[in-house]
């Protein structure tokens, strides 16, 4: 006696795809040691604006690895200022938080090069201590 499994159904939710997650090419993380700031409204209303310090240790053009310095409950959406290279209000959304207060986030929108090379200008982190800013461009 053998037990027959009916094939799988085809249906127009199988060749959705979006292109945010789906066909979006990825683009490298590089090391990086910025300071900067996450913003985000507590208890879904608009008048508590909560602001938390944090340091970003790697980044790239759509997302960055962020970690805390102290534990709180980190909501889905936030914005990322990033103090060092004056960079304000980067849409994020939260891809994964690990257990030792380090958060993947990922942004709304694509960082401009000029974006890039200025925080990479301000950065600490070894890797970008011969980078200087291009004022003229």
């Amino acid at each position: 006696m053998s037990i027959q499994v009916p094939a799988p159904r085809g249906n127009y939710l199988n060749k959705e795809e979006s292109f945010m997650y789906d066909r979006e090419k990825s683009f490298p993380m590089e090391d990086t040691c910025n300071e900067a700031r996450i913003e985000f409204t507590e208890n879904g209303g608009i008048v508590n604006l909560v602001s938390r310090r944090c340091q970003i240790i790697k980044l790239s053009r759509s997302g960055a690895v962020i970690t805390m310095t102290t534990k709180f409950q980190l909501p889905r959406n936030f914005y990322l200022d990033i103090v060092s290279a004056r960079i304000p209000m980067i849409g994020c959304l939260t891809q994964r938080v690990h257990a030792n207060d380090i958060v993947e986030a990922r942004f709304l929108r694509l960082l401009s090069d000029k974006d890039l090379q200025r925080i990479f200008v301000y950065s600490t982190h070894r890797n970008h201590q011969n980078r200087t800013l291009d004022i003229y461009s």
